[in-house]
């Protein structure tokens, strides 16, 4: 055989598959189980679920590298920006389980269908975030998101088949703009990879043609989508008002760090190319995404509503950190949402403990601000964690997100985009009001009902509320130690 045409299993580099294929084993488990276990066992569902996530997250920490390797045929691409995308997303779906593991009556969280679909979302957004091929990417992107839309759709509700459907029309379209921007990139430089795409704009003697701002849009759109860009934010709080709560966090999250993760790869070949036209339209994005949502969540009476136009607002920021586009930056990306997942599960997390309450308010709405008045006098352990998350939430300092504000603001400043910071700084004092007014609730209303619910709490949300709410105040001591970790795999 001619040595050009030579072919080696070790070219495939499959170890760089093991994290996905243990995502994908432990949802196939979980289905058999499910179909031989005659009595539905919730606890067992979650317990292997759990297993699942603390192996793949000990194969990242134990063998991963930040040094960038290519596998399967150069569509895998594994570095500091996958290996970080994996670690929080995995992060945040352990805490999420610790919270299902809390006794709860809701039909969706009984069977094995719900964690085995929640195991292959993680295994394809594990695909998305780890390759340079546009459409390896996509089809990472879709095998998710059919599993949250079947997610959704099992809460059986009539709000939750409504947000189901909105989500998959609205991600329908998404994937027509992805599919259609790929297509006229390829056609402008004869590549779907993105390394190939740069290679081909940083040309010295190439000037981008129109071709190339059409697919710059295309992906605009397809992929503010999924992070909830204004203007394409408006399924955002409908799907997550229909989900669960922790689904919900689960959605504000996990989809979202991983599509910045291919923002990164994507939008900094274009940013690079220094083309005014991408720096003013994500300039533009990024002020009318921290601002339109902040301003919305003002006048929510729906706490779960108020926190999915807070999301909104704070993938603005994160964002921002992508239009300035230098390593630092791109660093300060996972820094705040790792800092930012933890104060919004944890949120999320009380919301979902109080589902069972007794509700003795008239609404329609799931979660309103009534049903948490006067908190501290019938469960002052959670009214004390609930105002602490707001805080966080709120960049109020030393909780966890003002650090994140902080390192953002200062990455902007350096890089000469003073007033881009001054937007930020405005909108966080915006942010404020609509987090204080919780607080307002919970400790200055009187309550409907006298009634102590602490004890209805298990051991496993006890540990994951410690969890959140450790890092949400303990940050000020690790964020420069976790800044310095971060850097070493973006850096590499």
């Amino acid at each position: 055989m001619p040595e050009s045409m030579s072919f080696s299993l070790n070219q495939l580099n499959l170890q760089l598959l093991i994290p996905m294929c243990i995502s994908l084993f432990g949802g196939i488990i979980l289905l058999g189980v499910g179909v031989f276990n005659k009595t539905k066992s919730r606890d067992l569902y979650i317990t292997i679920s759990m297993l699942f996530v603390v192996l793949n997250l000990g194969f990242l920490f134990l063998e991963g590298n930040p040094i960038r390797q290519f596998g399967f045929f150069n569509l895998l691409l594994v570095d500091g920006i996958s290996l970080l995308t994996q670690i929080i997303m995995l992060l945040a779906t352990f805490v999420l389980l610790l919270f299902f593991m809390n006794q709860n009556n809701l039909p969706e969280t009984q069977g094995a269908e719900f964690y085995a679909l929640l195991l292959f979302s993680i295994a394809g957004f594990a695909f998305m975030a780890s390759s340079q091929n546009l459409i390896l990417i996509l089809l990472g992107l879709e095998t998710a998101s059919l599993c949250l839309y079947a997610l959704i759709a099992l809460h059986n509700q009539k709000s939750a088949f409504e947000a189901s459907i909105k989500y998959f029309i609205m991600g329908a379209l998404a994937t027509t703009f992805y599919a259609f921007g790929a297509m006229l990139l390829y056609a402008a430089t004869g590549s779907v990879d993105i390394i190939s795409i740069a290679t081909f704009l940083h040309q010295q003697t190439y000037q981008p043609s129109i071709l190339v701002f059409a697919g710059f849009v295309f992906l605009l759109c397809a992929l503010g989508f999924k992070v909830t860009l204004v203007p394409f934010h408006s399924w955002g709080p409908d799907v997550y008002e229909g989900s669960n709560a922790l689904l919900a966090a689960f959605i504000a999250i996990v989809p979202k760090i991983v599509t910045f993760a291919v923002i990164i790869r994507i939008f900094s070949v274009f940013i690079d190319s220094h083309s005014a036209f991408v720096e003013y339209t994500l300039y533009a994005i990024v002020v009318l995404t921290m601002t339109i949502p902040n301003l919305i969540a003002l006048t929510q009476k729906d706490v779960k509503r108020m926190l999915a136009y807070s999301s909104i607002s704070h993938s603005g920021f994160v964002l921002a950190a992508v239009l300035i586009n230098t390593p630092q930056s791109h660093s300060v990306i996972f820094f705040y949402w790792f800092l930012f997942l933890f104060a919004n599960i944890g949120a999320f997390g009380i919301l979902w403990l109080s589902v069972d309450c007794k509700k003795n308010y008239q609404t329609q709405i799931s979660h309103p601000f009534e049903k948490f008045s006067g908190m501290i006098k019938t469960n002052p352990t959670l009214a004390i964690l609930l105002t602490l998350f707001m805080f966080a939430l709120a960049g109020i300092p030393p909780f966890c997100v003002f650090w994140g504000k902080m390192y953002l603001m200062q990455s902007a400043i350096s890089a000469n985009y003073t007033i881009l910071a001054l937007i930020m700084a405005i909108n966080s004092i915006i942010a404020g009001f609509y987090y204080l007014k919780l607080v307002v609730y919970i400790f200055a209303k009187e309550p409907y009902e006298i009634k102590d619910s602490q004890s209805s709490l298990e051991l496993s949300s006890k540990f994951a509320l410690s969890i959140t709410a450790f890092v949400s105040v303990a940050c000020l001591f690790m964020v420069q130690n976790l800044l310095e970790i971060i850097e070493k795999y973006i850096l590499k």
